[in-house]
């Protein structure tokens, strides 16, 4: 079954958060844990990775937390998703790397279900992308100003 991981559940749950909440307010990371059911050593490992991303800016001070950097129509799953798991791949041997149809894996000069797989890998991957933050949200409230 192809499943994210919790840290991905997390960071979609955090990015969801302050999506939805007024532009450039600052969120604590202990409210964003809060509504994330996360615990607050991986939401902070979370955060850092997504500021180191470019989609949060972290803000520093008694009143500090967390702002989203981009406008959510701006972000889109695919590129969240790769940010936190690293490039989505369906198998170990599906990278976008591979020429499709032929396998990565030395022992088998063709793989009969290498074709088929960089085509859903492909799909997955470009609807990934058009599903955006705020399509996910369902609001347009949260963007930069």
């Amino acid at each position: 079954m192809l499943a994210l991981t919790r840290k991905t559940g997390y960071a979609l749950s955090a990015m969801t958060y302050l999506a939805e909440r007024p532009p450039g307010q600052v969120t604590s990371a202990r409210q964003i844990a809060g509504v994330s059911a996360a615990p607050m050593s991986l939401l902070m490992n979370v955060m850092k990775e997504l500021a180191a991303a470019g989609y949060v800016e972290s803000i520093r001070g008694a009143h500090g937390g967390y702002r989203l950097a981009r406008s959510p129509r701006d972000i889109n799953l695919a590129d969240l998703v790769t940010a936190i798991e690293g490039p989505l791949r369906l198998a170990e041997c599906v990278s976008d790397k591979a020429v499709e149809g032929e396998c990565t894996r030395r022992e088998m000069a063709h793989c009969p279900i290498a074709d088929p797989l960089h085509r859903v890998q492909r799909k997955l991957r470009d609807f990934l992308r058009k599903v955006t933050l705020s399509e996910i949200t369902g609001t347009s409230i949260g963007s930069v100003e």
